[in-house]
């Protein structure tokens, strides 16, 4: 069926997020060719930009790829055939840790507290006391699968304590929840641009400290590179001479150099509030709807929402139900398909998206034989954002 042209759409996944107007303006521009001074200015401004999200002084290096290429980058410098390394794994995206590592050929030492669990330092603390031939960790800032940010920086002490490089999935997190790199001792962060950073999927980032770029160097001298595209090396030799070394996503850098842009003209602190505001309001409009969060969140789960479907309805529906108004929310996956419904709040956002998305929710609920009082759940979020102050228009 064609949908109506005049229902108006709404993004609430966490990937790829809303683009802004001003960015999208900015991608629309001509292409420029990435060896022309124009782009050498655009690409020296973006990557003096970057390293203040991840909150470091490293340098940040820049792939042409999804999120997932800035995990395997992080894998194959820092992992070779037969290596034993630790991943911690709450969701899905925490086991695409295990995945490519083993896919390195990696011997992977798992903790696998569940789905919606939050990861536990201690554990890592036993693992690795368990296992002192793990020279590298791996685990998640945001799991997107589940809602749930874990405490990194708590993990980053533990991995410190053992001499163990730490490299952490900050994919949906950075720029929407605290990550604090140079301050907690964070080896590695890896990123993309299609979640908070506002842009479309296209541009992987790896922060990687001084630390790991001399293990991932020494590593090469035990045996070969596993990496060519990806490697760190090259990036970095490159960048540091203001080049790319391979065709970059040019439009994206575009688009990236305004994005940067509204977030420091924002604040990073008070991006932070925002996401934080968000989030709180979506767990109070879910509650007075009657519904459950899945697992274990807690007031750092400033990314994404996942609500626990009721099982008096087939929850299956409810992305299609939504997509029906417009609205296009994540429902779960793998195990937790028609289980739970993902709302995400993380970077283009503002508290309208929010009162919709519960607004909906509700609608659909009732469509599927649900009992619901319209306007619970935008009602508390709507007294959320009044009590903040958050103007009308926002």
């Amino acid at each position: 069926m064609t949908p109506n042209p005049f229902t108006k759409q709404y993004l609430m996944t966490a990937g790829p997020t809303p683009v802004p107007p001003a960015v999208s303006q900015a991608m629309a521009a001509p292409m420029l060719y990435h060896r022309a001074p124009a782009f050498d200015e655009l690409y020296e401004r973006v990557l003096g930009k970057l390293p203040g999200v991840f909150r470091t002084s490293n340098d940040v290096l820049a792939f042409a790829a999804s999120g997932s290429g800035a995990l395997e980058s992080a894998v194959s410098n820092l992992v070779r055939p037969g290596d034993k390394i630790l991943v911690g794994a709450a969701g899905k995206f925490g086991e695409r840790w295990i995945q490519l590592g083993e896919a390195y050929g990696a011997e992977v030492v798992r903790y696998e507290p569940g789905w919606g669990e939050r990861l536990d330092p201690a554990e890592y603390d036993r693992l690795l006391t368990e296992n002192p031939d793990v020279k590298v960790a791996f685990s998640t800032l945001s799991e997107t699968s589940t809602g749930i940010v874990h405490d990194i920086q708590a993990i980053a002490d533990v991995a410190r304590k053992h001499d163990v490089i730490l490299a952490v999935d900050a994919v949906s997190g950075l720029g929407a929840t605290e990550l604090r790199q140079d301050d907690w001792g964070v080896d590695v962060a890896v990123a993309g641009s299609q979640k908070a950073l506002m842009c479309p999927p296209g541009l992987a980032f790896a922060s990687v400290s001084e630390r790991a770029l001399e293990f991932a160097a020494s590593r090469d001298l035990d045996s070969p590179p596993t990496r060519y595209y990806f490697d760190w090396g090259r990036t970095a030799k490159s960048q540091r001479k203001g080049a790319s070394p391979f065709t970059p996503a040019v439009s994206i850098f575009l688009g990236l150099d305004v994005a940067l842009g509204l977030i420091e003209d924002e604040g990073l602190d008070d991006v932070m509030a925002r996401h934080q505001l968000l989030a709180r309001a979506t767990r109070a409009g879910v509650a007075a709807m009657g519904l459950e969060l899945f697992g274990d969140p807690d007031e750092r789960s400033t990314v994404v929402t996942a609500v626990d479907l009721p099982d008096d309805i087939d929850g299956g529906k409810v992305p299609g139900g939504l997509r029906k108004l417009g609205i296009t929310a994540n429902g779960g996956q793998d195990h937790l398909k028609g289980r739970i419904l993902r709302i995400a709040h993380c970077g283009y956002f503002g508290a309208f998206d929010i009162v919709t998305s519960l607004a909906g929710l509700e609608m659909v609920l009732d469509q599927l034989g649900r009992e619901v009082e319209h306007g619970a759940g935008p009602g508390a979020a709507q007294k959320v954002f009044l009590e903040a102050g958050v103007p009308a228009a926002a």
